[in-house]
């Protein structure tokens, strides 16, 4: 017998899920079609929010190659400089994809800053954290869950940082 598709707006579980289900947190989820380099502006424009209030997650390396991660508005991007000198390292850089897939454990596109393989220090622009809610990757391409970003602190650790630069 044929398998009926049962997709809804049910996405099966992945680590960032099953991580914000182990601590109780409240999250809506939020599934979309996925476009190669499309982005947290596109994820917005599909799922009509503002990008602003999208986050994305990005993992960079410090000047000895130590893995970070960076939360950022889905419209804004990183001065690695400002960002460097906040967290006292000499430069902080983009981790290639392969380098990025690696720490995290998560493909690029899909990279959620919860249950990621190896423990990083986490960064978040100060100015999500005044926004009621956010979307953020929920640890699969086409898949974003709305939390509020105070559990970015609560749950991660997450140290606030002023880095933002226009798009």
């Amino acid at each position: 017998m044929a398998k009926k598709d049962l997709r809804s707006d049910r996405v099966s579980e992945t680590p960032a899920t099953q991580f914000l289900k182990a601590h109780q947190a409240d999250f809506t989820e939020h599934p979309y079609e996925y476009l190669e380099h499309g982005g947290a502006q596109h994820s917005a424009q599909v799922l009509g929010w503002d990008s602003f209030q999208v986050v994305k997650t990005l993992i960079m390396e410090d000047q000895d190659a130590k893995p970070l991660v960076v939360l950022m508005h889905g419209n804004r991007k990183v001065s690695t400089k400002n960002l460097a000198r906040q967290i006292g390292a000499k430069s902080v850089a983009p981790c290639a994809p392969e380098t990025a897939n690696r720490h995290s454990g998560y493909l690029v596109g899909g990279t959620s800053p919860f249950a990621t393989r190896k423990t990083m220090p986490i960064y978040v622009e100060s100015s999500i954290l005044e926004i009621p809610k956010i979307l953020i990757n929920g640890g699969r391409r086409g898949y974003l869950v709305g939390i509020a970003p105070e559990l970015l602190v609560a749950l991660l650790g997450a140290k606030a940082v002023q880095c933002a630069l226009e798009e």
